[in-house]
């Protein structure tokens, strides 16, 4: 059984640590209006979260990261798996993956927002189109990784197609399939805040921007680091499934010691030898 790398991600906290105690030490006597003190804020963070909505709508931002990514994920991971795997296929569909990828997502708020309204679907709808592309593009990338002998073994077995993407070609890409994740939360979150900025009454980027509106100024600071603590969390819990499902792939090899090189006759005293065989190798 793998165990989580706790022990790493404590000795990365003590950076932030560091920062918080600078930042809770420098603002304290704070008069500006535009950076109060970190006390202030954290205050109007828990006072917001308990009895003024925050927390509802930390509910509805969550609710539509989780739902649009899991979805890109379906969408991108299952398209990539046959893109990948079927050549022809992959080089039809090449431009028009280059053209989408290039394409700011961000650009389509307006007419989303238009078309589809202010509910939650259409944020949904933002986060999976953002979020899609990179998962879909590491998942092809991570089928033509694995080595051409693996594809050759499952042909030679004469292993069902089907069977084959799904114990065969799905293992083999899933490290890569991870990492094209992990962009796409960031995406994720970054959508999801614009988002809810620019036509949404409720969720994280609403409650900033009527807070900026209304000039409360620790509320859109709490509003903003509560999207800080959001994305750092579902980092780590991806980092946690990661592990969990590549604990063989992050193993490292045990180190064993290369044994002595055995000199052929012919050497000096020096070392140098027309030939030094070292584990068995002629080098």
């Amino acid at each position: 059984m793998n165990r989580m790398p706790w022990k790493p991600m404590l000795r990365q906290l003590w950076l932030p640590t560091l920062v918080f105690l600078v930042l809770l030490v420098s603002t304290a006597d704070s008069t500006n209006f535009y950076f109060p003190p970190l006390t202030e804020v954290l205050d109007a963070l828990w006072n917001q979260l308990l009895r003024g909505g925050l927390f509802e709508d930390l509910l509805f931002s969550l609710r539509n990261i989780v739902l649009g990514l899991a979805l890109a994920t379906v969408v991108g991971v299952g398209a990539g798996l046959v893109i990948g795997e079927i050549r022809t296929l992959r080089l039809a569909t090449a431009p028009l993956l280059d053209f989408a990828r290039a394409t700011p997502t961000v650009g389509f708020v307006p007419v989303i927002i238009l078309t589809l309204g202010i509910g939650s679907g259409p944020k949904v709808f933002l986060i999976f189109l953002g979020s899609v592309w990179p998962i879909l593009l590491n998942t092809i990338s991570g089928v033509q990784a694995i080595s051409p002998a693996v594809h050759e073994t499952a042909r030679g077995y004469r292993i069902p197609w089907a069977l084959r993407l799904r114990r065969v070609i799905l293992p083999g890409a899933l490290p890569q399939i991870l990492a094209g994740v992990r962009v796409a939360l960031s995406i994720a979150v970054v959508l999801m805040v614009v988002s809810e900025i620019y036509g949404s009454p409720d969720g994280l980027g609403s409650f900033i921007l009527r807070s900026g509106s209304s000039f409360h100024v620790a509320d859109t600071w709490a509003g903003t680091i509560l999207i800080g603590i959001l994305g750092y969390v579902l980092s780590v819990l991806l980092l946690l499934v990661e592990h969990r499902l590549l604990g063989w792939y992050h193993q490292r090899a045990p180190r064993v010691r290369s044994p002595r090189p055995v000199r052929t006759p012919g050497t000096d005293n020096t070392g140098s030898t027309e030939s030094i065989k070292s584990n068995g190798v002629v080098v």
